[in-house]
């Protein structure tokens, strides 16, 4: 199975942790976050498509063509046009896979919520939080699948937010993102017109931490050492 790490974004709201590096190779707790999202890659994934563009020589150097037993294969985004143009971008990577997982390369996720996620074949991994409206927000049906997402609503229908982990087919290429905002489009507006047409499934994440801003580098390193409240520190994701 094949997994998609988007780490192209230059990460602006990191400033200035990211003005000589990556936001994918900001450390926390002594550990790029990029190392951080291959420890909970689960077993069955055996190569990763990273999607680079700022800074991606260093990407390179610090992965390699195999990393951690999995092999690493490259896909360049040379225009910041979005999460939707960044997975169009590795169609041909995938388009014979049955399934692939895809994450991003800036948020901290727990093992056991992205193996749940993988055992389907459409799934996106959210997250409960007390207050949503900083999020993409998710309803669901009674069987479990998404009724619809929302993004940053004022009245957010429930709590559950989008952490930016998905199992997806092939068949997401046949939709598009049909809206752009600063001139980039979202895998968000990808997803909303395929459950149109499909059912996808809500799985619930186990653990999450976003890491936005510099101040989220030591939430989550207090988080990681043992802070019982995730909630309390979890910020938004952003998409660069």
């Amino acid at each position: 199975m094949k997994a998609v790490i988007f780490a192209a974004g230059e990460g602006k709201r990191l400033h200035p942790l990211t003005l000589e590096r990556p936001k994918p190779l900001v450390e926390v707790l002594g550990k790029p976050l990029i190392h951080h999202i291959w420890d909970v890659l689960p077993s069955v994934v055996d190569e990763v498509v990273v999607v680079v563009g700022y800074r991606r020589e260093m990407i390179r150097d610090f992965l390699g063509d195999e990393f951690l037993g999995k092999r690493v294969t490259y896909v360049e985004q040379n225009e910041p046009l979005g999460t939707a143009h960044a997975l169009k971008l590795c169609k041909t990577h995938l388009e014979n896979e049955d399934k692939f997982l895809l994450m991003y390369a800036d948020d901290l996720h727990g093992k056991e919520g992205v193996a749940r996620c993988v055992e389907h074949d459409m799934a996106l991994l959210v997250h409960f939080v007390d207050d949503p409206r900083r999020f993409g927000v998710v309803v669901t049906n009674d069987d479990g699948t998404i009724k619809n997402i929302e993004e940053k609503p004022e009245h957010p229908k429930s709590n559950l937010a989008v952490t930016g982990v998905y199992t997806l087919t092939p068949k997401i290429f046949e939709y598009d993102a049909l809206h752009t905002k600063n001139g980039e489009f979202y895998l968000t507006d990808m997803i909303e017109e395929y459950i149109k047409h499909n059912p996808m499934q809500v799985i619930e994440s186990d653990f999450w931490v976003s890491i936005a801003y510099p101040h989220d580098i030591d939430n989550a390193e207090k988080i990681l050492g043992g802070v019982q409240d995730v909630n309390l520190l979890i910020q938004p994701r952003a998409e660069n």
